[in-house]
């Protein structure tokens, strides 16, 4: 069973292998009290998986370790394998989803490991990596659903409650449930009074509905950006663990977690991937009774493709009204565009694109269409501007029609 003293055992072995990741105050964020980041994003490959994988792999017989390790994993698991296997001297397979990012993907294969990438999401990568340790042997070392990998991440709890005095809250994102319930059982042991809250993504919300119906089931499919964090079902250990020591599980939409992401980059410079924002995301929208706490939101990874991270600023974009949609019908006359951009630059935003249509059939022969992107302040902002243009006549729309 999982014990404290086997956490603080992981705490020791895992010295000079994991860093002990900073804690960062920020009150920029909206939240009525004190909020601190715990930066696992800045750990060893990226993401808080190493702890797991090291201390699994450091417990290991020289009989198993010379049979080598096998892992099925959308990434940073996969990378956490890689590392400690290098450094360890194991020969490590690999199975990943094709979801999972390229750089991952890369970084993974970069480390020695050999990678075999299956179809679909984590759950049919686990399938194909149980039937290849079958049929070749090996040590399964699983991202979730193991006490060893359960302790190495339950090290961050320690560390949070060395580093804030009167921590009255953690947020931590859940996928299988692994971090969640290392961080739960290290925190409630140590500080029962704590609240410890995890966050999923809605489209990936697997632990927060066994614990809702009070049982284990899959989720038919899993449907969320957020690929380090997208499990159609937990484990029963974790699920366990979390009925025990989690006060609640909440969900976040992927356009909340895109919009976590960007105030993270802009406010904190820290970059966060889908999976590691998702807490943050929660203390944003107001998902968690949190109001006068002091608060720490756990980052847990930052190994987010560029080409996603992208797509992802546009989305926070939106979803924050800093970049603008409006569609406007009106007469194909001169002089009505230098109006409406005269209205606009008056309000103080910036036009970045303007597609002019002149309709086409059972529309007014006459008439025409504009579609205008903007860079606007906030949300607000752009109701003002919508505003102001129907008040001098026009029919206008917010996004594209």
């Amino acid at each position: 069973m999982l014990t404290l003293d086997r956490i603080y055992q992981a705490a020791h072995t895992l010295k000079g292998t994991v860093r002990r990741t900073d804690t960062i105050l920020c009150n920029n964020l909206t939240h009525d009290g004190a909020l601190y980041l715990k930066t696992e994003n800045l750990q060893n490959t990226g993401s808080f998986k190493v702890r797991g994988a090291a201390f699994k792999m450091a417990m290991l017989s020289e009989a198993e370790k010379a049979k080598g390790v096998i892992a099925c994993s959308a990434g940073n698991h996969a990378q956490g394998v890689a590392l400690a296997a290098q450094k360890a001297g194991i020969q490590a397979t690999i199975f990943v989803p094709s979801i999972a990012p390229l750089s991952k993907i890369e970084a993974t294969r970069r480390m020695g490991a050999e990678v075999r990438l299956i179809d679909g999401v984590y759950d049919d990568a686990f399938e194909a990596a149980a039937a290849w340790q079958q049929a070749k042997g090996g040590v399964f070392i699983h991202p979730f659903d193991d006490e060893d990998v359960i302790a190495g991440q339950g090290t961050i709890g320690l560390e949070l409650l060395e580093q804030i005095d009167g921590l009255e809250a953690v947020v931590v994102p859940v996928g299988g449930g692994g971090l969640i319930s290392g961080v739960a059982f290290a925190v409630k042991k140590l500080h029962p009074d704590c609240k410890v809250y995890g966050v999923q993504a809605a489209g990936a919300g697997s632990m927060a509905s066994a614990i809702k119906e009070q049982k284990l089931a899959a989720l038919e499919k899993v449907s969320t950006f957020a690929d380090g964090i997208a499990v159609k079902s937990p484990g029963v250990t974790t699920y366990d663990l979390c009925r025990q020591y989690v006060d609640e599980i909440v969900t976040v939409t992927d356009d909340e977690i895109a919009t976590a992401i960007l105030t993270l980059m802009e406010k904190q410079k820290l970059v966060a991937e889908g999976a590691g924002a998702v807490g943050v995301a929660a203390v944003m929208f107001n998902k968690l009774p949190l109001e006068g706490k002091k608060v720490c939101a756990i980052v847990s990874g930052g190994n987010i493709d560029v080409n996603i991270l992208s797509r992802v600023i546009h989305r926070g974009l939106l979803t924050t009204g800093r970049r603008s949609e409006l569609t406007i019908q009106m007469l194909d006359k001169p002089g009505q565009l230098k109006e409406v951009s005269a209205i606009i630059a008056g309000l103080g935003a910036n036009v970045t694109k303007v597609i002019h249509d002149p309709g086409g059939e059972n529309t007014d022969i006459a008439g025409c269409t504009l579609h205008i992107s903007m860079e606007t302040k906030h949300k607000q902002h752009f109701r003002e501007i919508t505003q102001a243009i129907r008040a001098a006549g026009y029919c206008a729309t917010e996004g594209k029609s």
